[in-house]
C-alpha cells in the first residue's frame, strides 16, 4: 500500500477486511495508538497487518495511522460498512469545514468520495501548505490529529457543536503543554515540541492571551473520560521531552490528572507509558534531532530523492541500462570526483531520462540540478553489480563479519 498515490483508501478497505475484529474496544485502539506514537503525534509505527514495498515517510506514517484510527473508532460504535464509513468521514470533516479541496483538485479527482477524501486527508496531514516551507522544515507533520478522532468519536455519538469542542480541546492541549514547559522553567518559544504543537493548531490561534490560569477550571469541568486521557497522555509527553522527571514536574502531572479525574494508578501508567515510547523511539522522532539548516534541507532533499528512486527503480533501471556512457560514469562518481565535463554529462543525460518519468519531474524544474549529487549518491543501488566496484555482496559481509 503506498499512501502517496491515488486508490491507498481503497486498498486500506480491502486489507482491513480481514482485520476487522482487531480492537473490540476503543481502549484497546487507543493502546496500540499510543505505542505506534500516533497519540502523541509522532508516527514512529503502522498496523503491523500492512504489508509495504517501501519503507515509509512519518506524512505517510500519519495517514494511514489517521485512517485506521477513524475506522477502527467507527467499528467500536458498531459499523461495519467501509463504504458507509467513508461517506461519514468525509461529512465529518465537511461539518468542520477542513475540506480544503481547490477547483482544480476537483476536477481532476472526479466524484469518488475516496480519491476526494485522499485529497483532503493529505492536506489534514500537513502543517504547510507550500512544498518549499516543507523542504526546509522538518516538523511537517500534524502533531495534533489524533484530536480529529475524538471530535469523529463526538461525531458518531451525535453531538452536533463538534467545532466548539474542537477549540476547547486545542485550547486545553496547547494550556498544558504551555504550563508543563512553565512547570520546568522553559521558554515555550524556544522548545521544539510546543512549536509544533503550535504550529498544528487549526481551531484557534496561539496569542498570548489564550495562555491563563482559567484552563484549570475549565478542566474540572470536563467530563469526556477520552479526551481527558488524550490530555493527561499529552501532559506527560510535554514533561518527558527533555528524558527527565524531576519531583516539581512530577507534582504538576499528577495535579493535571487529578483535575482530569484520573487515580494515581492511570496517571503513573501515562508516565510510564510515554517512558517507554521515548526509550524505544528516540532514533526516530524527527523533532529531536537537532540539525543546521543546510544539513536539514540535505536530509529532507534525501528522503524525498530516496523515495522517488525506490519508487521508479524498474523504470530507471531499464532507461540506464540503455546508456552506458552514463552508468560509467555514475560508476566513477562513486570512487572519485567527476571532472566537470563528466558532471555536465551526466547532468544532461539525467534530465533527458528524468523527462521521460512523469513522477521524477521534481529534477527538471528550476533549481532541481541540486538534487543530482544527492541522486548520484544512492543511484549506485541500481546499477549492475558489475559496475560497482566497491559493492559488499551480502555473502562477503556475513563472512566479513
Amino acid at each position: 500500500m503506498n499512501p502517496s498515490s491515488s486508490g491507498w483508501i481503497e486498498k486500506y478497505g480491502s486489507v482491513v477486511q480481514k482485520h476487522q475484529d482487531a480492537f473490540p474496544t476503543f481502549e484497546a485502539l487507543y493502546d496500540t495508538l499510543k505505542k505506534s506514537g500516533f497519540v502523541y503525534g509522532l508516527n514512529s509505527s503502522i498496523p503491523g497487518f500492512i504489508e509495504l514495498e517501501h519503507t515509509l515517510s512519518e506524512d505517510e506514517k500519519a495517514k494511514i495511522n489517521l485512517l485506521h484510527a477513524l475506522f477502527f473508532t467507527y467499528r467500536t460504535k458498531g459499523g461495519d460498512d467501509y463504504s458507509e464509513f467513508i461517506e461519514q468521514v468525509f461529512k465529518f470533516y465537511e461539518i468542520l469545514k477542513i475540506n480544503r479541496t481547490g477547483f482544480f483538485d476537483k476536477w481532476f479527482t472526479g466524484n469518488k468520495t475516496s480519491a476526494k477524501l485522499e485529497k483532503l486527508m493529505t492536506s489534514r496531514i500537513y502543517i504547510e501548505d507550500n512544498i518549499i516551507s516543507k523542504t526546509f522544515n522538518s516538523l511537517i507533520t500534524n502533531s495534533l490529529l489524533f484530536i480529529d478522532v475524538l471530535l469523529f468519536k463526538h461525531f458518531l455519538n451525535g453531538r452536533i457543536a463538534l467545532k466548539e469542542k474542537a477549540e476547547e480541546i486545542e485550547y486545553l492541549a496547547i494550556n498544558i503543554a504551555y504550563h508543563a514547559l512553565s512547570s520546568k522553567e522553559i521558554d515555550r518559544k524556544d522548545n521544539k515540541l510546543s512549536q509544533l504543537l503550535a504550529s498544528s493548531l487549526t481551531y484557534i490561534s496561539c496569542a498570548e492571551n489564550s495562555f491563563d490560569g482559567s484552563y484549570r477550571e475549565r478542566l474540572l469541568n470536563n467530563k469526556e473520560n477520552w479526551d481527558n486521557r488524550y490530555l493527561l497522555d499529552m501532559a506527560c509527553l510535554t514533561v518527558w521531552e527533555d528524558h527527565s522527571l524531576d519531583y516539581t514536574e512530577s507534582d504538576f502531572i499528577f495535579g493535571i490528572g487529578k483535575d482530569l479525574g484520573f487515580e494515581k494508578t492511570i496517571i503513573s501508567t501515562s508516565i510510564t507509558d510515554v517512558t517507554e515510547f521515548f526509550k524505544l523511539n528516540m532514533d526516530v522522532i524527527p523533532y529531536l534531532k537537532e540539525k543546521n539548516l543546510a544539513k536539514q534541507f540535505y536530509d529532507s532533499m534525501g528522503k524525498i530523492v530516496k523515495k522517488l528512486i525506490l519508487r521508479n527503480s524498474k523504470r530507471l533501471h531499464k532507461e540506464l541500462s540503455q546508456s552506458a556512457e552514463l552508468v560509467a560514469l555514475l560508476s566513477k562518481s562513486t570512487m572519485r570526483d567527476l571532472n566537470n565535463e563528466e558532471k555536465k554529462k551526466v547532468q544532461n543525460q539525467l534530465l533527458d531520462i528524468f523527462k521521460s518519468i512523469p513522477s521524477l519531474a521534481i529534477f527538471i524544474l528550476p533549481g532541481g540540478a541540486i538534487l543530482l549529487p544527492i541522486f548520484i549518491k544512492l543511484i549506485p543501488k541500481l546499477l549492475p553489480s558489475a559496475f560497482d566496484e566497491n559493492r559488499i555482496d551480502e555473502e562477503e559481509d556475513l563472512y566479513r563479519k
